[in-house]
């Protein structure tokens, strides 16, 4: 018993720090532009030119959405050229974080002069970016897969230097859909499971991870009070609370929609991110940080609660994957239903139930990409995760045989990701193929 505890404890923190990291913008053009910087790196020359390869997964969370730092600029040609212009590598997932009104002129005549290439990579699913740079008669390349700073190739003039396969890791990897690259081996995520997420969350020192749970909580409240402020998108977080006062289940919806509006708006202010993504990472944590404020609980229950809430959040997504039809605000409600319900005191049943409940209420939710509407759909989740947390306190809530509810909480959530990565993959083509007009 004390062997697995310490493999759960030890496994649950390197999750956590592979996946909970700051990320500047939707994370798909982001990956774009960091492949794009790096290529540049590798060729040593400023490019003559550029080819992007993306997957139609990557096409549609990045042709609807604002490029941070770019001037109000959408696309993949965007991405790719301002990361070549004035991107930084070493900033990783905050790659445009230090480009210049230069660096956007320069990028916008670029991209008008046709510099960059975006084409469909077919046959590749998923979290897929190559980018091609040119100069003179050289050449290099760098290839993104599963996860958006996991470089798997590096080539120059065809000659290949880095080669994930072969070299058996990933370099610079942030994370993988399964099993993650650490300091001491693969960290296995079939090991998440919502007890032992409930015992990690009562048992761990917090000065282990609070580094991580506090900058999340900074920065994630800055954005959403740009939202709050400003006119992004289309609003969706300043409507709520002018429409349904400021309550906490209003707040709890807002904040975490405001964020999304300021991200896909292009703000430039960086998100603690969940599974890949700004916008899962806004809706794990605010309305959790909004109830822990409500109800006046400790702010080490609202950490303990913030671990509960990402951890349920991964648990899901290890079977969906980073990037499907499913969409990603459903899994990351759900995970903030869990952290409100252990905030509240709730045991494992109530936390269950909790997390039941949200998964059969909002489960079909579809992602057709990163825009401006990714807020709504989070305030339309949390809403029901909240509902969710209300009847579980009540007993009531629903049960095996009912749809995709399995015997327990576990079943349930292997049932809807089993739905989400494979049933809904036809789903996904008809997405794309309307997105892309073909």
């Amino acid at each position: 018993m004390a062997d697995h505890c310490k493999l759960v404890h030890d496994a649950y923190l390197g999750i956590l720090r592979a996946e909970l990291v700051p990320a500047m913008g939707c994370t798909e053009p982001i990956a774009v532009a960091y492949a794009s910087a790096m290529a540049r790196k590798v060729l040593g020359a400023r490019p003559e030119s550029a080819e992007i390869r993306c997957s139609a997964n990557i096409v549609k969370n990045v042709k609807g959405v604002v490029v941070p730092n770019t001037g109000g600029l959408r696309g993949i040609s965007a991405a790719a050229v301002t990361g070549i212009v004035g991107g930084d590598v070493e900033r990783r997932l905050e790659v445009l974080q230090a480009v210049t009104d230069a660096d956007r002129a320069e990028a916008k005549r670029l991209i008008d002069a046709g510099f960059c290439k975006a084409v469909l990579a077919e046959g590749e699913e998923g979290l897929y970016v190559e980018a091609i740079v040119r100069a003179g008669g050289e050449s290099a390349s760098v290839v993104i897969r599963d996860a958006h700073t996991n470089v798997v190739k590096i080539t120059k003039n065809g000659a290949v230097q880095f080669d994930a396969a072969a070299a058996g890791a990933a370099f610079g990897a942030d994370s993988k859909s399964h099993n993650v690259a650490g300091a001491s081996g693969e960290l296995d995520y079939g090991l998440l499971n919502v007890r032992d997420i409930i015992e990690f969350a009562d048992t761990v020192d917090l000065a282990e991870i609070s580094d991580l749970l506090e900058e999340g909580i900074r920065i994630n409240e800055l954005i959403s009070d740009e939202g709050l402020a400003n006119d992004y998108g289309a609003s969706v977080g300043k409507t709520i609370l002018s429409a349904e006062g400021d309550g906490v289940r209003s707040r709890a919806k807002a904040r975490a929609a405001a964020g999304s509006d300021a991200r896909m708006g292009g703000c430039a202010l960086p998100v603690m991110i969940n599974s890949g993504s700004g916008n899962q990472g806004l809706t794990v944590s605010l309305p959790v940080i909004e109830y822990a404020r409500e109800w006046k609980v400790s702010h080490e229950k609202l950490l303990r609660a913030l671990l509960v809430s990402n951890l349920v959040a991964l648990e899901q997504k290890r079977y969906i994957g980073k990037l499907s039809a499913y969409c990603g605000a459903v899994s990351a409600s759900v995970g903030s239903g869990a952290g409100i319900a252990y905030l509240s005191g709730g045991d494992y049943a109530q936390i269950a139930g909790t997390i039941t409940t949200a998964i059969a209420t909002t489960s079909g939710m579809v992602c057709d990409g990163a825009k401006s509407s990714c807020a709504a759909k989070i305030a339309t989740a949390v809403s029901s995760a909240i509902l969710a947390y209300e009847m579980s306190v009540k007993e009531r809530g629903f049960v095996a045989g009912e749809g995709l509810v399995g015997d327990d909480v576990e079943a349930t959530i292997r049932n809807i990701g089993e739905v989400g990565s494979k049933g809904m993959r036809p789903t996904d083509v008809e997405i794309i193929k309307i997105m892309l007009d073909k």
